[in-house]
């Protein structure tokens, strides 16, 4: 019964004659500049759905959306590296937020395929840290950020204690471009909060019968979500940049498989069946994640009902009801 009542808090503000113009990268982005923003300006998607985030290539409509945008809000550069090259390149004087960049927000490393298992959580850092984001993804301009060494896996919107905090951030930057709305961009992010708060304990509860049980992935890009929710993944057929598994790393994953005895697959809606069979897990559940909400409706709701769905897939593939 709170939803509606949550969802009611969020303002209308003040009649606008020309509303702000917001790029955000992906849909869980522009869900929460949307929830921010209210009705004071409008957000779009730069990413189409379906569309990988890892490989962007630009087209005229996308260009026209950074250089018409009066401000651009995105995940930064470990998510995708070409959009910090075309944002310097077609419109840099465009006010940006990068929200990797966020004091505060959680960034786990990259994960290789011996890190699963016995990964120690004490290694992962927050922004401000001593091993700062910039090393990791070296610039906004995007060169080589997918050097391994030190980076960080670039999901960093499926921890949804990044998420509220991003909703603070964004209500700043866009109280930055728009001042006679800061009141309401501040209230808006409240209620915002609340929002990602009851999601997520919803998520939670759901989860709850799955503490323990082991999983597999084929991509590796639920590591924040699993971080939060306390799930167990034993291994990922490929890595957080979807670059596949060689032969090597298959045949590992496939005994660790054996031995783990996995009790569903979290698979992508482009996942390869052969691989999910190389590594023997071909009749096992599975249950189907977009981390980008492709299958969900796009707008302010996107982000809870993205975090409820995750983890009501796993739960019924994991317990099997």
């Amino acid at each position: 019964m709170l939803r509606p009542v949550l969802a009611c808090l969020i303002l209308a503000a003040p009649a606008h004659a020309e509303g702000l113009l917001v790029t955000a990268d992906i849909a869980p982005v522009q869900s929460l500049v949307t929830l921010v923003l209210g009705e004071a300006g409008e957000a779009a998607t730069l990413l189409p759905q379906g569309d990988s985030a890892h490989h962007l290539s630009l087209r005229p409509s996308q260009a026209r959306a950074l250089t018409e945008a009066d401000i651009v809000i995105w995940t930064g550069p470990a998510l995708m590296p070409s959009l910090g090259e075309a944002l310097q390149m077609l419109a840099p004087d465009t006010p940006r937020l990068t929200l990797q960049d966020v004091p505060g927000t959680l960034a786990l490393p990259y994960r290789d395929a011996e890190d699963f298992g016995g990964h120690d959580h004490a290694d992962d850092h927050e922004h401000g840290d001593e091993h700062s984001h910039d090393e990791a993804a070296k610039d906004e301009a995007g060169h080589d950020v997918h050097d391994h060494a030190g980076g960080i896996d670039s999901h960093l919107w499926l921890s949804p204690d990044n998420a509220r905090l991003w909703l603070n951030a964004i209500a700043a930057a866009l109280a930055e471009q728009d001042p006679g709305n800061a009141a309401t961009f501040r209230a808006n992010a409240e209620a915002a909060r609340a929002l990602v708060d009851q999601a997520a304990a919803e998520a939670a509860a759901s989860l709850a019968p799955v503490a323990g049980l082991p999983l597999a992935v084929d991509h590796d890009a639920f590591q924040y979500f699993e971080a939060h929710f306390g799930l167990t993944v034993i291994g990922a057929i490929s890595d957080s940049e979807a670059a596949p598994a060689g032969p090597a790393t298959l045949a590992a994953l496939r005994d660790r498989v054996a031995e783990a005895k996995p009790v569903c697959v979290l698979v992508e809606p482009d996942a390869r069946p052969g691989l999910i069979e190389a590594i023997g897990a071909a009749g096992l559940p599975r249950a189907t994640l977009d981390p980008l909400g492709s299958d969900l409706e796009p707008g302010a709701d996107l982000y809870p009902a993205l975090i409820r769905a995750m983890a009501n897939r796993i739960a019924a593939c994991a317990t099997g009801s």
